[in-house]
């Protein structure tokens, strides 16, 4: 095996020994230590993966799935399934990403468990075991593989939220928590099965379940591309969450303990947008083009309907859950317009995304542990009794409403553009309604910051601790260099995506 074929199944192996060791280790901060440690090595050999030949180098045209690196082994000989993964410039940004926030949140359970009725041992077990399933998302190559790995995360998650989630120790906090859980894992459910049928469709028609064979709808006719896309973009949309299949995720978000929010916010959400680009569109074009207006107009409906139902709330973590709903539907409007403008502004403004509401979740929990409230009317005049962490949020909100030179700013600018780019009455108009969007998410952000860092300190953030701990510095301040680093350097996501997306634009088009 190559060097690159070695990193390739590490990046897997890892996380799902170090899942095993933690759980069964003695010593609860020796298992905490450790699964950090598997996250550390984990991400080491995640970066590493971009080593390697970044262009096409054949005769005719590129393909439009063109890996780094690869490992092709038989799995089921029976049924001519393969042990497929692969990694390139569209994949690997959200790799890393993904390697990075679980890294972040083990370390972040060195310090702090939340109260549940679990370890913080098994805690960590299980947030190895999501970036397996995670992981093995972005890297499979293989759509019965990709399934396989899309569901691994239901399981865990649902217990980090049910376990670990609540405001308190009290019953109706944790009845409260379950049923976010229940919730979550229901809608979860409902697009697994979507999901399966689709692949199920693929797999009968073509032959063959090798996504690199299939990319183009090689193999599938017109109305199975059709069926095909309608049941695949459905269970990516659950996912996502595309408007109306949403309301999962605020109640997930409002409950999870603060590393489940990072991960679901982070992460979890781009397994339904890259499966959207890899799978949907690149499997079944014909039912992209078919299906890009009714998504385009989903996309900016989200947009619209996240901004406006941000400017109602008065809970930290669930305005910034909702905030969630309209940046996915920038992504989604992205992939709508199917031109590599509006492809490359949906893969930037997913790592954006990650990185940006990952750092504000960790913040509003950071909030939320001193106040014990996450009430918007009980936080104010926080920069009085907290400078440093009012300044950290005050960033983090406005790296999220797109100013320019920050990462927030790269994805929804040119989702816009590319929907002008698209043209037509009907592509100018959402162009117009999203930047409308963006307005309102500018004036959401700004009443946050107006309600909890300014004003005379109401009682509960009187008593606050302002000390920082040296181990939330430490899950922050990567997270806030990252933004800054996307912001400027937009060609850290960008520059590998160009290859592979122009190659799956070709064929869409």
């Amino acid at each position: 095996m190559t060097v690159g074929q070695v990193l390739l199944v590490a990046v897997l192996v890892l996380p799902a020994v170090g899942a095993a060791l933690v759980a069964v280790l003695p010593g609860e901060r020796a298992a905490r230590l450790l699964g950090t440690a598997v996250a550390g090595l984990t991400l080491v050999g995640a970066a590493l993966l971009v080593l390697g030949d970044h262009g096409w180098f054949g005769y005719g045209p590129a393909p439009a799935v063109q890996p780094w690196h690869e490992v092709d082994l038989p799995w089921v000989p029976g049924l001519d399934l393969r042990f497929h993964l692969g990694v390139d410039g569209i994949s690997w940004p959200l790799v890393v990403l993904t390697a990075l926030l679980t890294l972040l949140c083990c370390g972040y359970t060195v310090r702090r468990v939340p109260q549940g009725r679990g370890s913080g041992r098994a805690l960590v077990a299980l947030l190895l075991v999501v970036e397996v399933g995670i992981l093995g998302t972005f890297l499979a190559l293989d759509l019965v593989l990709f399934f396989v790995f899309f569901e691994v995360v239901l399981l865990p998650m649902y217990a980090i939220i049910a376990g670990w989630g609540g405001t308190g120790d009290d019953l109706p906090a944790r009845d409260a928590a379950r049923a976010a859980a229940r919730k979550f894992a229901l809608y979860t459910l409902f697009g697994s099965v979507l999901l399966l049928v689709g692949v199920f469709v693929v797999v009968a028609a073509a032959g063959t379940a090798d996504i690199v064979a299939l990319t183009g709808g090689v193999g599938l006719s017109r109305g199975t591309q059709l069926t095909a896309f309608a049941l695949l973009g459905l269970a990516f949309a659950v996912k996502a969450p595309l408007w109306p299949l949403h309301t999962w995720l605020p109640d997930a978000h409002t409950q999870a303990p603060t590393v489940g929010s990072v991960i679901l916010a982070g992460v979890l959400l781009k397994m339904g947008t890259y499966g959207l680009i890899r799978v949907a569109v690149g499997v079944a074009p014909e039912g992209a083009r078919w299906a890009a207006p009714i998504l385009g107009v989903l996309a900016v409906a989200a947009i619209l309907v996240g901004s406006l139902v941000c400017l109602a709330q008065d809970d930290l973590k669930r305005l910034i859950a909702y905030s969630s709903v309209g940046h996915m539907g920038f992504v989604l409007l992205g992939v709508a317009t199917l031109t590599a403008t509006g492809i490359q502004a949906a893969l930037i403004g997913n790592v954006a995304h990650g990185v940006i509401t990952g750092l504000l979740f960790f913040l509003a929990g950071a909030v939320k542990d001193r106040a014990h409230t996450g009430a918007l009317a009980e936080l104010s005049g926080l920069r009085e009794t907290a400078p440093r962490l009012a300044g950290l949020l005050g960033f983090a909100a406005v790296a999220s409403l797109g100013l320019p030179g920050l990462a927030g700013f790269w994805g929804e600018a040119f989702a816009v553009v590319a929907a002008v780019e698209r043209g037509g009455p009907l592509w100018t108009t959402l162009a117009v309604l999203a930047a409308i969007g963006g307005a309102l998410t500018a004036a959401y952000f700004l009443r946050l910051l107006r309600r909890v860092t300014h004003g005379r300190p109401s009682p509960v953030v009187g008593r606050f601790t302002p000390a920082l701990a040296g181990v939330e510095l430490a899950a922050w301040v990567p997270l806030v260099l990252l933004a800054l680093a996307v912001g400027l350097l937009p060609t850290l996501v960008l520059g590998y995506a160009t290859g592979p997306v122009d190659a799956l634009v070709g064929i869409v088009r």
